[in-house]
């Protein structure tokens, strides 16, 4: 039995992977931030050292896109300098590391699916933070360690888009949903079988370090994934109206086009993670409708 460390323990993702794990017979200590500050090297030492981890999961990240704008030296303690503290504890105990990361690596700008090796050229602080802890894991751990680009996560752990829009369905006449990002709505459910595998194959030595792209097959807009949420609940599609990101400015810049390709997997020997409508499908019973 091999033992799992999952850090960000609260999240939902980490929710997730921790039932994979031990679906697979391994063990799983899950950590939060109260048990974890992956910021401190002196936490992540003495936690590697008493679970003594064949792989680590970091699930820990600064997430809020906008107050990075604000804060980047916040969001880059954790989404950089986290994953290179992870990443040198690993180094010395030759424990596995597989790191969450994001699309806002990427401009957004593109017209095809983004490789595996496509140029990264960040466009907000959220991403430039992200891409500093993804070279600090592919620089300190270049045999053992894993990057997986995730994006639109949605779960029954957390808050997420889907979430929010079974509740708003509930309370709005009509809603209005930017139709001009694209991108893959992806259930932590799958995202977190997907890690657990890569996992198992890097242990194996079937699984070559790098990076990958953890996210549902097919592609859609914010205002698609809403018509489909309504059309699950068995409300009228028409209720969901299409607009665009100048509706809803932010801080952070969105990206555009986020839809990332999956070439990668095949590498390892495990097919990529099925199309987002059918993962959407099958996620809908276990998701809070309140």
């Amino acid at each position: 039995m091999s033992t799992w460390l999952i850090t960000g323990g609260a999240g939902m993702l980490a929710q997730d992977v921790e039932a994979r794990v031990q679906a697979a017979g391994q063990r799983a200590v899950v950590l939060s931030r109260k048990e974890l500050d992956i910021t401190d090297p002196a936490s992540v030492a003495a936690a590697l050292a008493e679970h003594a981890p064949a792989v680590v999961v970091n699930c820990a990240a600064w997430t809020a896109v906008d107050d990075a704008e604000e804060q980047e030296a916040a969001a880059l303690a954790v989404n950089g300098d986290g994953p290179r503290r992870l990443a040198e504890a690993c180094r010395e105990t030759g424990a596995v590391l597989l790191q969450v990361s994001t699309d806002y690596v990427f401009a957004g700008d593109a017209t095809a699916p983004y490789a595996e090796d496509a140029p990264t050229a960040p466009r907000s602080a959220y991403g430039r933070t992200k891409l500093a802890g993804e070279e600090a894991v592919l620089e300190l751990l270049p045999d053992t360690g894993y990057v997986v680009r995730t994006a639109w996560l949605y779960g029954a752990g957390g808050g997420n888009f889907v979430r929010t829009m079974i509740r708003l369905e509930g309370v709005k006449d009509t809603l209005d949903v930017v139709d001009d990002q694209r991108g893959q709505p992806t259930w932590t459910a799958d995202l977190a079988d997907r890690l657990v595998r890569l996992g198992e194959g890097a242990l194996a030595g079937t699984a070559p370090a790098g990076v990958y792209h953890g996210t549902s097959s097919g592609e859609t807009t914010w205002f698609g994934l809403t018509r489909r949420i309504f059309e699950l609940l068995g409300a009228d599609p028409e209720r969901v109206r299409p607009t665009t990101s100048e509706a809803f400015k932010r801080p952070a810049p969105r990206p555009a086009y986020s839809v990332l390709g999956h070439d990668r997997w095949q590498a390892a020997g495990i097919d990529p993670i099925r199309d987002w409508r059918e993962a959407l499908d099958a996620a809908f019973p276990a998701l809070p409708k309140d």
